[in-house]
């Protein structure tokens, strides 16, 4: 299996390389998947682009030893776009992944194409974001965010993905209190201001873990970007909506 070697830590990766000189997209996933969550996105993309998945050190078959977790994201990136000779890409973000695309493109842009925010603001120290969030959350505190990350339609209609989702994230280790650390490789509000990346951020009207509030907040402040939110979709628009996830991504890739 491919792994990237980071002493004493190792970060799992696929690498589905797709036609002839494609180019690069890089899937990031959230804090309940790893790289078999994007099962719906890369036979989609795969046709078009070289894509990777890798699976955060902690979580999948990446091991974190030294339990560095989310202080580590951003660079673990950049080493494996560097041992592989990757030159530029376009991230696209799940939740917590967007706390790497999102730390990844502020600090390296000149390798960054396109940014894909899905579910996410990045979760940097932006304190009256962080107020927000704690106060749109206040209701679904007691839940797990297993329980919080599909909506309620999906788990209703779709008893059997809501189970997938599941069995999906319970292959991770116990998660790392520091998955949400923050570091010197962490956005500000003043470096997502002057970025100058294309963002397309999506959101799903009934997201309780990242409410639509927080993803508008976000679009607002970074200069060039577009904001869409999707009717009675929940946190997981990749899994949730598949087909409109990742029309939105294709169209969005093209301009």
């Amino acid at each position: 299996m491919p792994y990237l070697d980071v002493p004493p830590a190792q970060i799992y990766y696929e690498d589905h390389t797709g036609p002839d000189n494609a180019e690069t997209l890089v899937f990031l996933h959230g804090a309940a998947g790893n790289h078999i969550s994007w099962w719906q996105q890369i036979p989609y993309f795969s046709k078009t682009y070289r894509c990777l998945t890798i699976d955060h050190r902690g979580f999948g078959w990446s091991a974190d030893p030294e339990s560095l977790g989310g202080n580590r994201f951003v660079e673990d990136l950049n080493d494996l776009l560097s041992w592989l000779k990757i030159e530029k890409v376009s991230l696209i973000c799940q939740s917590m992944g967007g706390r790497t695309g999102l730390g990844f493109a502020v600090h390296f842009p000149e390798k960054v194409n396109k940014l894909v925010m899905g579910g996410t603001w990045g979760f940097f120290d932006w304190p009256e974001q962080l107020q927000l969030a704690a106060e749109l959350r206040e209701d679904t505190a007691g839940l797990t965010l297993e329980q919080r990350a599909i909506g309620d339609k999906f788990k209703k209609e779709k008893p059997d993905g809501a189970f997938l989702y599941q069995q999906i994230a319970s292959l991770n280790p116990p998660r790392n209190p520091n998955i949400t650390s923050t570091n010197n490789m962490s956005p500000t509000p003043e470096s997502l201001a002057s970025l100058d990346i294309p963002v397309l951020a999506i959101v799903g009207s009934e997201d309780i873990v990242i409410p639509p509030p927080l993803i508008k907040n976000f679009a607002d402040l970074a200069p060039n970007s577009r904001y869409v939110e999707i009717p009675n979709i929940g946190h997981s628009l990749y899994f949730e909506d598949p087909d409109q996830f990742n029309r939105l991504i294709e169209n969005f890739l093209a301009e």
